[in-house]
């Protein structure tokens, strides 16, 4: 049996994902321009521009530096000018 012999087959499968995948990418764009653009115009304005949710503070919930958290105890910690060994930052 010879590989062409498949193609009918993989023609339908390729059909099938193509209108599939067609399908997502619409309601991906739906969902985009009828929900995710409504919501930062509304509430994300409303949040940025400080006229809802007045208790919220962006400093409780970032990550907090090693010396900051609580019942952490930062043995040595390289003075402010000073540069790693290597000239590199270890990312």
């Amino acid at each position: 049996m010879i590989l062409s012999s498949f193609y009918p087959f993989y023609q339908f499968l390729w059909t099938v994902y193509f209108f599939t995948m067609f399908l997502a990418g619409f309601w991906c764009i739906f969902m985009f321009a009828t929900y995710i653009v409504p919501l930062w115009l509304t509430e994300g304005l409303l949040e940025y521009f400080g006229k809802k949710n007045k208790n919220f503070d962006p400093e409780e919930i970032r990550y907090k530096k090693l010396y900051e958290q609580e019942g952490v105890e930062v043995i040595y910690q390289r003075p402010a000018g000073e540069r790693p060994a290597n000239g590199h930052h270890a990312h």
